[in-house]
């Protein structure tokens, strides 16, 4: 049976999304009050930047992918309106849930459904827009994740991939200290759930680097790959173009 990465841990393939599952059941009531937290607040700014580097224009068709409590559908929904759509997914329900609670609270009726990554329920050529932020390194199959993703776009779409990354050099130390000392004991105040931010913290490092991952994505057919390092490298936007 084969085996991957959960953190630092090495689990069956079949179990990793359980796992993942787990996880992200245990902290979703408290995931963006914990983003804010971790981030002070720069994951606002990373995912504003990753919406104008989509440039998405009104009549769009936008999926979503992992995405979570829906920070980038509530500011895709007005951009691509009255004509285009927005397709809010996530392979968690817990996440899922709270982000459609969030997007009806703000006055946005969008299609929200579960959907693994790896097997996108969509044809071929539908979307001008794909993102996923800061779920591909939870995923079991990068590689075949992000093929699908260019599958479902339209040649020319984009997709934007917004994830934590190699931080530069001369910060590491003091990035791997906050990582693994104030993280974890900020999901146990927090969300009463130590363990769930060492994972993020092991999975961030388990995660394909900037290059990496610019090669990855070419190999699953984007013909442009352009990288946008963010705050010295802690999370990198790589955007895809599909010829």
């Amino acid at each position: 049976m084969s085996q991957t990465h959960f953190g630092f841990k090495t689990v069956d393939e079949q179990d990793k999304a359980r796992h993942v599952r787990s996880v992200f059941d245990s902290v979703a009531s408290n995931y963006d009050i914990m983003n804010d937290l971790m981030s002070a607040g720069l994951h606002r700014v990373w995912k504003a930047y990753t919406i104008q580097v989509a440039n998405p224009r009104p009549g769009d068709r936008v999926l979503d992918i992992a995405g979570g409590t829906g920070d980038l559908d509530l500011a895709f929904a007005p951009k691509v309106a009255p004509n285009g759509q927005v397709v809010h997914t996530d392979i968690n329900e817990a996440m899922l849930r709270e982000g459609r609670n969030r997007l009806l609270n703000h006055g946005h009726v969008l299609p929200t459904l579960v959907c693994d990554a790896e097997k996108l329920p969509f044809p071929d050529g539908h979307f001008d827009i794909v993102t996923v932020a800061f779920g591909l390194r939870n995923m079991t199959h990068k590689d075949i994740a992000l093929r699908e993703m260019n599958r479902v776009l339209r040649p020319g779409g984009k997709l934007l991939v917004l994830e934590f990354s190699k931080v530069a050099a001369p910060l590491e130390k003091a990035y791997d200290w906050y990582s693994f000392n104030i993280l974890p004991k900020l999901g146990k105040w927090i969300a009463k759930d130590e363990d769930s931010y060492r994972y993020l913290a092991e999975s961030i490092r388990m995660h394909p680097d900037q290059e990496t991952l610019r090669g990855m994505m070419r190999e699953a057919g984007f013909g442009h790959v352009d990288v946008h390092n963010l705050t010295a490298g802690i999370a990198a936007l790589h955007l895809g173009i599909k010829c």
